[in-house]
């Protein structure tokens, strides 16, 4: 596809584009989180056939607050400076809601991994957030990669 997804979609829904440095960090953050869950889900289906069981344990295992927030603490001195104000804006947001399992301040911190990774998509930079949750991955050592 040459066109990346949020452009493509864009595009197919006669959506203007915006100018996302004025969305907030919670909107932000609500997409990046789908994408950050579409990326791991789709690296572990890419792996091969497995149970769907096993696939949603490993999943929710990776996505949680918890995981999340070790992910921007394994990043934080790979993360532009732009990166950096967009994760800072996300953790320091108020949001609305609370983590089940998780301590406020990893709830804060994966709200700002989550920016990070929204702002990214929408400025379609996947690339990006493939290196990061690569590296990620590779220096929290999950078994996620085969």
């Amino acid at each position: 596809m040459a066109a990346h997804l949020n452009e493509y979609l864009n595009d197919k829904f006669g959506i203007a584009g915006k100018d996302i440095r004025t969305y907030s960090p919670l909107t932000l953050a609500y997409i990046g989180d789908a994408i950050f869950d579409v990326v791991i889900r789709s690296i572990l289906v890419n792996e091969g056939n497995t149970a769907v069981n096993k696939l949603h344990k490993k999943a929710s295992d990776i996505v949680k607050a918890g995981t999340q927030a070790a992910f921007v603490k394994a990043l934080m001195d790979d993360l532009t400076e732009e990166e950096k104000d967009i994760y800072r804006r996300g953790r320091n947001s108020k949001p609305h809601t609370k983590a089940k399992n998780a301590t406020t301040m990893d709830y804060l911190d994966a709200t700002g991994f989550e920016a990070v990774v929204g702002f990214l998509y929408l400025t379609d930079n996947m690339d990006r957030i493939c290196e990061l949750v690569k590296l990620g991955i590779e220096r929290l050592e999950l078994d996620i990669l085969k």
